[in-house]
């Protein structure tokens, strides 16, 4: 009996895939439910059940106390690393996510996610809130195993790469334009309430059908914006309240971290709200007894504020950027009110999930993650010798800049570029210092080493992988998407490309079909001096001139051959400036 096989067998048993019936005959039970909840740099000190007693989270609270609590969870310092591991099972990395943006949030549309083995298993899949793993044909959830989709673009809601709501720099999260099913829609409502009534309405469409339900808040995310009703809750709360907090007198907060938090909070006790009427359908369609209910976060807070006195914010690979609380709730297979201490992460929820819906996949064979349906009984051999890797370089890992190895209780942190000196390295014993203040390498050295050469071997295995040798182009000239837009959020070019107008940059593009194409480009302001629009994709160059004050410019019957292109437009003024749009459209008209 292989692995697999044998995760299987162990699954139909701790899930009562056979029950006996009144006859005493073997009935078979209903596939469970997936509900997957995930905020947006919500960090561990966040949250009632994870000892804030300034935040209100009564619905979290009194769902954290029915479930399993994994008090030791650990996701990747920040979001499309994160999103990609959960829909993988993989580290992302190796799926071709290394970043947020500038090309390294497109995610291999080879990779199986979760949702296309559960498609596949016969459930009904739906997405709703974030996606940030690519925008364009084939990477797109509808393209990635998701029946039914409703996102928005690029990484967060009015960023650049979200170009529908980028103009409402204010009220952004108010009335937000959509995607349902990649048809664009104009929504009414707060953010979080929207794609809430989404999950609604998706669990009421298919409540006679096993489903997956992955619900992406796109909160408390930048900007901070918040209904009213939620920011007056907070609105008396002071600078004293947070230091006296016990254990927690030495955190520096300033004024306009105060006031950060405040919005936050709001934020989050909305998204709490939003959980309770979830809660409360499921209950009413009588499904809560069937359904799995798995919440986290993707990575620590942006902002300064209560985490618990742990190290780091959202980035670093220190315990406040990565740890987050993970709940699973499924009565009668995870106990109330247990908390599970064993080291674990993303990365293990494709495979737990998986367990719980008694499916055995070949294909996940390759995946980094372990079922955490063994540590219900007490079995941790999968975790108690693996070592779990974290890192984040604004790009592609750096060694050993940023990075994390963590075995059991041990965990070394690298902030060096050096690759023989251990100077830049610390040690943390997890198990006596959770705020990693006190570093030991020097008294545990051979630990140190060891660790170290786990990351080098990690490292040279992850850069290796073929999924970082390839570009991800977006596809032009298919029936699955016409036109094609190309957003900021993917645009490759110069460091930190993001909202500058006078920057290089520039998208990798694959033409399916050769013939005429429309190629239109969209700049941030109005262009008030005469110049040239260039497209150029070699071997093709095409321009056109305009005197016109505009920000918006054309080019058509561009004749494109079949291939990779690297897809560079840009407006050159009369005076020198060249201006890289907004962002562009590709319309294949013949």
């Amino acid at each position: 009996m292989n692995k697999h096989t044998l995760i299987g067998t162990v699954s139909l048993f701790l899930c009562s895939g056979l029950l006996q019936g009144i006859t005493g005959k073997p009935v078979k039970a209903l596939p469970p439910n997936i509900l997957l909840i995930l905020t947006d740099d919500a960090g561990i000190g966040d949250f009632g059940f994870c000892g804030n007693p300034l935040i209100k989270t009564p619905n979290l609270d009194n769902l954290a106390a029915q479930s399993t609590r994994f008090t030791n969870f650990f996701v990747s310092p920040v979001c499309a690393p994160t999103r990609a591991s959960l829909m993988t099972g993989k580290y992302s990395e190796k799926s071709g996510v290394y970043d947020t943006y500038n090309g390294g949030a497109v995610m291999a549309t080879e990779e199986i996610t979760i949702a296309e083995i559960l498609r596949d298993n016969g459930y009904q899949t739906g997405i709703s809130g974030k996606w940030h793993l690519g925008d364009n044909y084939p990477y797109r959830p509808i393209d990635q195993g998701f029946n039914e989709s409703f996102v928005f673009k690029g990484g967060g809601i009015g960023q650049p790469g979200d170009q529908d709501n980028y103009f409402k720099a204010d009220s952004a999260y108010f009335n937000p334009v959509i995607y349902r099913n990649e048809k664009k829609i104009a929504t009414k409502g707060y953010c979080s309430d929207v794609f809430t009534d989404e999950t609604i309405r998706f669990i009421q469409t298919n409540k006679n059908k096993p489903f997956f339900a992955y619900l992406a808040f796109n909160a408390p995310h930048t900007p901070l914006q918040v209904p009213k009703a939620y920011n007056s809750i907070y609105k008396d709360l002071t600078l004293n309240n947070f230091k006296n907090i016990p254990g927690n007198s030495d955190l520096k907060m300033t004024v306009k971290d105060l006031e950060d938090a405040k919005n936050v909070y709001g934020m989050i006790s909305n998204i709490d709200d939003n959980i309770g009427r979830l809660i409360k359908e499921l209950k009413e369609q009588d499904l809560l007894k069937n359904t799995v209910i798995i919440f986290l976060s993707d990575n620590g807070p942006q902002q300064n504020r209560f985490k618990k006195g742990f190290r780091g914010l959202k980035g670093s690979v220190y315990q406040g950027g990565i740890k987050t609380p993970c709940l699973i709730h499924l009565p009668g297979t995870f106990p109330e009110n247990k908390e599970i201490g064993t080291m674990a992460a993303h990365i293990d929820l494709l495979p737990t999930i998986l367990d719980l819906c008694h499916i055995i996949n070949p294909k996940t064979s390759k995946i980094d993650g372990c079922s955490l349906m063994p540590l219900l009984a007490g079995n941790d051999n999968d975790f108690r010798h693996r070592t779990l890797f974290f890192e984040w370089g604004r790009g592609f890992p750096i060694p050993y800049m940023n990075f994390a190895a963590m075995n059991n209780s041990y965990k070394l942190v690298g902030n060096s570029y050096s690759r023989t000196e251990m100077d830049g390295f610390q040690l943390f014993d997890l198990q006596t210092n959770q705020d990693e203040s006190k570093n030991i390498l020097a008294e545990n050295e051979q630990i140190a080493q060891k660790l170290k050469h786990e990351m080098e071997a990690w490292y040279l295995k992850t850069v290796s992988h073929p999924n970082n040798r390839r570009d991800y182009p977006a596809i032009a000239g298919t029936k699955h998407e016409n036109p094609v837009v190309l957003n900021r959020n993917d645009a490759k070019g110069s460091a930190g490309i993001w909202e500058q107008e006078e920057i290089f940059g520039y998208w990798d593009v694959r033409i399916a079909t050769s013939g005429k194409y429309a190629v239109k480009a969209n700049f941030i302001k109005a262009l008030k001096e005469p110049g040239t629009l260039y497209l150029k994709m070699k071997p093709y160059q095409y321009a056109v001139n305009t005197t016109e004050i505009t920000n918006e410019i054309s080019i058509s019957d561009v004749f494109l051959d079949a291939g990779d292109y690297r897809f560079e437009i840009y407006f050159q003024t009369k005076s020198g400036k060249n201006i890289f749009p907004l962002y562009a459209s590709i319309l294949k008209t013949e």
